[in-house]
């Protein structure tokens, strides 16, 4: 039987915790590379993705909700794309020099923020179009969660209108472009000016921005008789009112995590929903890019060394994605 192949070097620079805790915590140490198993492999990282629950995870979120035991020096990073440096021996998908990307929520062998990291081989998938590696790097954990609510929850069928709430973040310019994929007619409501123009570039039929007092007489112009459905990336009052151009008997989705929760009119029903991953979810992911152009939106990009920057930019007003250059 083949021996598992290893990376040449044993150790790499990752932005490894000590400790849960603040922005003081992102530091660059150097730590052992990890291994593959058997249906794993090994990416030369060259990009991170920098999710907006990254705060979260930084402070110990995600290992107390997932009853995990850390270890550290713990290693960020849910979402990532590189090269395939090494595989197991019972993975068949892949090759070294592969270019893929890949995501793994809470991985015990940790995260992207790291010159290397090992991921299930179900778990990555190779990029999709034109896509560069910062693109892919922030694509999976968004796209899935995007493409999840609107085919697996709302179920959207061609020519249903769908309204986008936050359609110009992270989450929501890729459902923009997959709800335009499945045929749907996309009413997008998008954070100020700039994001407005650029969900129209994207191929909303309709847009407005959130904080205007038009965004009902914008609506009631895109569907007289109401809004099919709506996915939701983002609560309070704006997006409770936004929702009251949903049709009645309608149906909204929302990943959880959107906090407050949005608060539905009568007689619509609301699901809230985790994204789902895996080699099925991903094909189907990639499918629909290559179907196509496709604009995974890189707003800023960090180098390693940088990462409490990075983080902190999520909370400025951005379109699309913040993302951490490794290699």
């Amino acid at each position: 039987m083949t021996q598992t192949k290893k990376a040449k070097e044993k150790t790499m620079r990752a932005i490894a915790l000590d400790r849960f805790g603040g922005p003081e915590t992102l530091k660059v140490q150097t730590i052992p590379t990890p291994e593959p198993d058997a249906d794993e492999i090994l990416i030369h990282v060259e990009c991170a993705g920098v999710g907006a629950w990254d705060p979260f995870e930084r402070e110990g979120g995600f290992v107390e909700v997932l009853g995990q035991k850390p270890e550290f020096p713990y290693v960020l990073g849910t979402d990532g794309a590189g090269t395939v440096a090494a595989v197991g021996e019972k993975v068949k998908d892949f090759k070294e020099g592969d270019r893929v990307y890949a995501a793994v929520l809470g991985n015990p062998k940790g995260g992207f923020y790291a010159e290397y990291a090992v991921v299930k081989a179900d778990n990555a998938t190779l990029i999709p179009g034109d896509l560069n590696m910062d693109q892919a790097a922030v694509l999976p954990s968004d796209g899935l969660t995007a493409l999840k609510g609107l085919e697996g929850v709302l179920r959207l069928q061609p020519d249903e209108s769908v309204m986008i709430f936050g359609a110009s973040g992270g989450i929501g310019h890729l459902a923009v472009q997959l709800a335009k994929r499945l045929g749907a007619r996309v009413f997008a409501v998008a954070s100020g000016d700039d994001g407005v123009g650029f969900v129209k570039r994207l191929g909303a039929d309709a847009a407005v921005d959130g904080r205007s007092d038009k965004v009902l007489d914008v609506a009631r112009e895109f569907a007289p008789d109401g809004i099919d459905a709506a996915l939701v990336t983002a609560g309070g009052e704006p997006t409770d009112r936004a929702l009251s151009a949903i049709r009645p008997d309608g149906r909204i989705a929302y990943p959880n995590g959107v906090m407050p929760a949005p608060k539905p009119p009568a007689r619509v029903k609301v699901d809230a929903y985790d994204g789902e991953w895996g080699r099925e979810a991903l094909d189907r992911l990639n499918q629909l890019i290559e179907a196509g152009p496709f604009d995974v939106h890189v707003h800023r990009t960090f180098p390693l060394d940088q990462a409490a920057e990075a983080q902190a930019a999520l909370d400025e007003h951005h379109l699309g994605k913040i993302a951490l250059r490794v290699g």
